[in-house]
C-alpha cells in the first residue's frame, strides 16, 4: 500500500510538471504570463476539471507545498537589503497599510451586505465581512514574484512590489486574527477572545521572525566556512528545510520565516550569498511549476450557488479597487515616484495560498453557523475564497506584468548570462579573420600575428575545410629560430581542433567549451557534416559584443 503511494505521487509530479510546462508555453505564445498557464492545467486536471487529481492526490503533497513556499520566501527575503528599507521605508509602510485596510473595508462592508440579502441576519452577515475583509488583505508573493522574474523587472516600482507582497502576510494574518476573533464572538460559536486572538497571532509571526533570524545567521556562520559551491547549496537547503520544519510544527508562517532567513543573509553577507541565490533560483523552476499546478487544482468550484458567484464577483471588484485605491493613497501619503502611484495597484491583485489557507481555519471556526439551508458560513468562505482565488489568479499576473511594462521596467534586470544563453555562436563569430592555408610559409604568419589582434588563426584546405589551428603559443618556441621561418609551413606546427563549434551551437556553450579547455579561441565551423569555416570565437571579442547587446536593452527597457 505505501509503494503505491509513492508511485501515486511520483506520478502526480510528472503530470504537474510536464503538463505544467506546456501550459507556460502556450499561454506565453498569447503574451499572458506563464504562472497562468500553470495554474490553468492544474484547474484543467483537477476536481473543477477532469478529476486526474483529488483532493486526497494533493494532500499527500502538502510537503512539497510547504517547501515551495519556503524556497520563494527564502528568494523573496534575499531581494530585501536593509539599504532599500533605509531608503523607502516609510514609503512601504504606508503603501501597506493602505492597500491592506482598504481592501479589508470595501470587501468586509459589500460582504456584509450581500450575505445579509441573502440570510437576513445582521450578526451572520458581519461575522461573514469581517472575515472575507481580513482575507482580502493578503496579496499572494509567489505568482507576482513569478512575474517580476520571468520578464526581468527593476526599478523602483518592482522594489517596492516585492517589498509590499512580503510583508503584506504579516498584516493579513494581524488583520485576520483580529477579525476571527471577533466573528467567533459574534455568532457564539466559541469563548474566543480578541486580546488572546491578537497575542497568539504575534507570537507565531515574531516567532517565525525569530526562528527566521537564528536559521540565517547559523546558515551564514556554516558558510564562512564552506567555501565549495555544492557544500553551500547543501546546507543551505537543509537550513531553509529546517526552518520550513520548525514553522508547521510549531503552526508559524512559512513565508515570512524564510523570507526571515533570506533577508538576514543578504544583509550580512552580500558577496557571498550572491552567488546562492542564484543557484537556489534557477534549480527551483520545476519546484515552482509544479507549486502553481497544485494551486490551480486545488481550486473546487463544484456545486456553488448561484448567489455565491454575485458574492465572488463583489469580492474580487471590491479587492481589486482597494488594492489599487489603497496603493494610490499610500503612495500619495508618502511622495512616492509616479511609477509607484500609478501603477503599484495594479500589481498586487494576485491571491493565493495565505488566502486559502485562512479560509479553511476560518471555515473550521464557523463551521456551525448556517447562512441557508444546507450551507454553513464555514462551506460558504471555503466557496467564495476559492472562486475568487482562481479568478484573481488568472488576472493578477497580468495586471503586474501590465504594471512593470506601463513603468518601462520590464527586462531591465538581465545578466550577460541571459544574453548568452538566447544568442547562438553564429551571432558573434569574428568573420574577418583570414584563414591560412597547410602550405603557407612560418614567415607570413609571422607577419599576420603582428598585423592582427588575434591569437588563433584556423587552418584549411583548398576546399575551405577546417583542419586545424596556430596560436600564439605555438610560435613562442620560434620565436628565437628565424632561419627557420623560411623553411617550415603550416602544416608543420599546426594543431588538430580539440573542439567543433558550429554556427547554430549556443553561446553560453561555446564559451564554456572555451572556459574547459582553457582556449582564447577556437574556429567556427557552418555545421560538423560539412566541417567548412564559418569563422572564429574569441572570448574577448564575445564578451565585448555580449556587453553592447546588454547595454541596448537595458537602454531600450529604459
Amino acid at each position: 500500500m505505501q509503494e503505491n503511494i509513492h508511485l501515486g505521487i511520483l506520478l502526480i509530479l510528472g503530470i504537474c510538471a510536464a503538463g505544467g510546462v506546456m501550459g507556460a508555453w502556450l499561454f506565453q505564445k498569447m503574451r499572458i504570463p506563464q504562472v497562468v498557464g500553470y495554474i490553468v492545467i492544474g484547474v484543467l486536471i483537477g476536481d473543477t476539471g477532469f478529476g486526474l487529481l483529488s483532493l486526497n492526490d494533493i494532500a499527500h503533497l502538502q510537503p512539497f507545498n510547504h517547501f515551495a513556499l519556503g524556497l520563494i520566501g527564502f528568494l523573496v527575503g534575499g531581494e530585501l537589503q536593509g539599504s532599500m528599507f533605509k531608503k523607502y521605508g516609510k514609503q512601504f509602510s504606508a503603501i501597506l497599510l493602505g492597500e491592506g485596510l482598504l481592501a479589508f473595508a470595501l470587501v468586509g462592508i459589500v460582504s456584509t451586505l450581500i450575505v445579509f440579502f441573502v440570510c437576513h441576519n445582521w450578526i451572520t452577515a458581519l461575522a461573514a465581512g469581517i472575515v472575507f475583509g481580513a482575507i482580502a488583505s493578503a496579496t499572494d508573493p509567489a505568482s507576482t514574484i513569478d512575474v517580476l522574474w520571468e520578464y526581468r523587472s527593476a526599478g523602483v516600482l518592482t522594489t517596492s512590489i516585492i517589498a509590499i507582497v512580503a510583508l503584506d502576510d504579516a498584516l493579513a494574518m494581524t488583520l485576520y486574527g483580529l477579525g476571527s476573533s471577533i466573528a467567533t464572538i459574534l455568532t457564539q460559536s466559541g469563548d474566543a477572545s480578541v486580546i488572546s486572538a491578537l497575542m497568539h497571532t504575534g507570537i507565531n509571526l515574531f516567532g517565525a521572525i525569530i526562528l527566521g533570524i537564528v536559521c540565517g545567521f547559523v546558515l551564514n556562520a556554516m558558510m564562512h566556512y564552506m567555501p565549495q559551491n555544492e557544500r553551500r547549496l547543501g546546507i543551505s537547503i537543509g537550513m531553509i528545510l529546517l526552518c520550513i520544519g520548525a514553522s508547521v510544527a510549531f503552526n508559524m508562517d512559512v513565508i515570512l520565516s524564510t523570507m526571515t532567513v533570506g533577508i538576514v543573509l543578504i544583509n550580512t553577507a552580500p558577496r557571498r550569498s550572491k552567488k546562492l541565490f542564484e543557484v537556489i533560483r534557477s534549480f527551483s523552476t520545476p519546484i515552482y511549476i509544479v507549486f502553481f499546478v497544485l494551486v490551480g487544482a486545488r481550486l473546487s468550484l463544484k456545486g456553488m450557488p448561484i448567489w455565491i458567484w454575485g458574492l465572488v464577483f463583489a469580492y474580487v471588484v471590491m479587492r481589486s479597487l482597494g488594492k489599487w485605491a489603497g496603493a494610490y493613497w499610500g503612495s500619495c501619503i508618502s511622495k512616492a515616484e509616479p511609477p509607484v502611484r500609478k501603477f503599484l495597484g495594479m500589481a498586487i491583485f494576485a491571491q493565493g495560498g495565505v488566502a486559502v489557507g485562512l479560509s479553511i481555519v476560518a471555515s473550521q471556526n464557523l463551521q456551525n453557523i448556517m447562512v441557508v439551508q444546507g450551507i454553513t458560513l464555514g462551506d460558504m468562505i471555503i466557496f467564495t475564497v476559492t472562486a475568487t482565488t482562481l479568478c484573481v489568479q488568472l488576472i493578477g499576473p497580468a495586471f503586474a506584468k501590465l504594471a512593470i511594462i506601463k513603468a518601462g521596467e520590464i527586462g531591465r534586470n538581465i545578466t550577460e548570462t541571459d544574453i548568452m544563453t538566447e544568442l547562438t555562436v553564429g551571432s558573434v563569430v569574428n568573420t574577418d579573420i583570414t584563414p591560412l592555408k597547410e602550405a603557407t610559409p612560418l614567415n607570413e604568419v609571422v607577419q599576420m600575428f603582428s598585423d592582427q589582434d588575434t591569437f588563433v588563426y584556423p587552418v584549411v584546405t583548398d576546399e575551405g575545410c577546417i583542419s586545424g589551428i596556430v596560436t600564439f603559443d605555438m610560435l613562442k618556441e620560434l620565436l628565437n629560430k628565424p632561419d627557420t621561418w623560411q623553411w617550415l609551413l603550416v602544416r608543420d606546427i599546426m594543431q588538430p581542433v580539440e573542439e567543433n563549434l558550429t554556427a547554430g551551437m549556443n553561446l553560453e556553450e561555446a564559451v564554456q567549451t572555451l572556459k574547459d579547455i582553457q582556449a582564447e579561441a577556437l574556429p567556427v565551423v557552418e555545421n560538423l557534416e560539412s566541417n567548412r569555416l564559418k569563422g572564429v570565437l574569441d572570448i574577448r571579442t564575445t564578451q565585448i559584443k555580449v556587453r553592447a547587446e546588454l547595454v541596448r536593452r537595458q537602454t531600450a527597457a529604459t
